[in-house]
């Protein structure tokens, strides 16, 4: 990539710094396409540089495309001279980079999932672990940060498509392999602001490469199934109980496992609400439970405000109950925890409830996140439909 040093800098230049050190520019050619080119600004000089990329006009699908990717590597090469000045500004010398590139990529991963259990995060610190485990049995423990590499990560996506589920054997699932290479891309981040790489590999995969979550991957439980469970024995009764909880409440596994007697309070009409801080948002909610929610409660029995209502174990261990549960209630689903989470927003919107008011009783702060369980429902209905057509064929 050849360098050219601007000869002259403005007098606008000197007094006004600009608002990104490299700026992406066009230059148009005499052939019709557009060459690629970054103005940087760097010691107060201002100098040039031509990746040799070009964006050619379109004239059909595949061009479209081509331009696309050629952007998409402009941008990240982009990235990669903002950070490196970055790096060079706060005194991360090529030396020190070159020493943790050396440092031991598993170690660290390690080191995050431990602080993800020290800030209270359980289920982000059981997706970090499942994350390693399935990292050491790609590529086993020895990884040097220098050896993550586009063809490294790569290689990962690929080896999750055949990875088995730990908890309930076979393959792991599409959202399985999405959720992983997606937290996989922010553990690099993380690696990145603390200097260990200057670029994040994930990145460089093109979104053909990368798995996505599948909109419809939101498994669900029918109104004839929750009664099912609820008339199958348990082997556990407070995973039986907080789990149809979850299913009338809508609330996440790291706020039941956390909800305390006192977090039970009378709101302004008399009726019973839930005050709690969402672990995953930190938002404080107010949350109104029905009738059949708070049936599934355990008898208090003397505990104090402060004690946790259900005392559930460990994520892990509870879909591994579950699971078993399930298998007894004869329901031939992959059921886990947050299976319920979905069960509550699949019930409100069949039965006409609005999806912004499904959204607050949910607590998402975008209701994008919602309209994904709106296209189950919807494909739900289809289905029926769609059956009901054949029978009277």
């Amino acid at each position: 990539m050849k360098t050219v040093k601007a000869t002259k800098t403005s007098k606008a230049a000197k007094v006004l710094k600009p608002k990104e050190p490299v700026r992406m520019r066009l230059k148009q050619l005499a052939d019709g396409r557009q060459s690629i080119y970054f103005d940087i600004y760097r010691d107060g000089k201002r100098e040039y540089e031509f990746p040799k990329l070009y964006i050619v006009p379109e004239t059909n699908e595949t061009d479209k495309e081509k331009n696309r990717e050629t952007l998409d590597i402009a941008n990240k090469l982009k990235s990669k001279m903002i950070l490196e000045m970055d790096h060079v500004g706060h005194g991360f010398t090529k030396e020190k980079e070159a020493g943790k590139q050396k440092e031991n990529f598993i170690k660290y991963l390690r080191e995050l999932t431990e602080k993800r259990k020290a800030d209270g995060l359980s289920s982000m610190y059981y997706l970090y672990r499942g994350l390693t485990n399935h990292l050491e049995k790609y590529k086993g423990e020895n990884v040097i940060f220098r050896n993550v590499t586009k063809e490294y990560c790569k290689g990962f996506v690929d080896y999750l498509k055949s990875a088995k589920n730990g908890t309930y054997g076979g393959n792991l699932s599409e959202g399985s392999q999405a959720e992983y290479s997606r937290l996989l891309t922010v553990a690099l981040n993380s690696a990145m602001q603390d200097g260990y790489m200057q670029t994040n590999p994930m990145k460089l995969l093109s979104r053909h490469e990368r798995p996505k979550q599948p909109e419809s991957d939101r498994e669900f439980l029918t109104v004839d199934e929750i009664k099912a469970l609820a008339n199958t024995p348990c082997v556990k009764d407070n995973v039986k109980q907080s789990f149809l909880f979850t299913c009338y409440s809508g609330m996440r596994f790291s706020d039941v496992e956390n909800m305390r007697w006192g977090d039970i309070q009378k709101g302004p009409d008399g009726e019973k609400v839930i005050r709690y801080t969402q672990k995953k948002t930190k938002k404080n909610e107010y949350l109104q439970v029905s009738y059949e929610a708070l049936k599934q409660l355990p008898e208090r029995n003397g505990a104090s405000d402060n004690d946790k209502i259900f005392n559930l174990s460990r994520n892990g261990y509870t879909n591994q109950v579950l699971a078993g549960w399930v298998l007894a209630a004869g329901i031939k689903k992959r059921v886990t925890f947050h299976v319920a989470r979905h069960t509550n927003a699949t019930l409100l919107l069949s039965l006409g409830v609005g999806i912004e008011t499904v959204s607050k009783l949910l607590g998402h702060s975008d209701i994008k996140t919602t309209q994904i369980y709106a296209k189950v429902v919807d494909k739900s209905k289809r289905e029926a439909v769609s059956k009901l057509s054949l029978l009277l064929g």
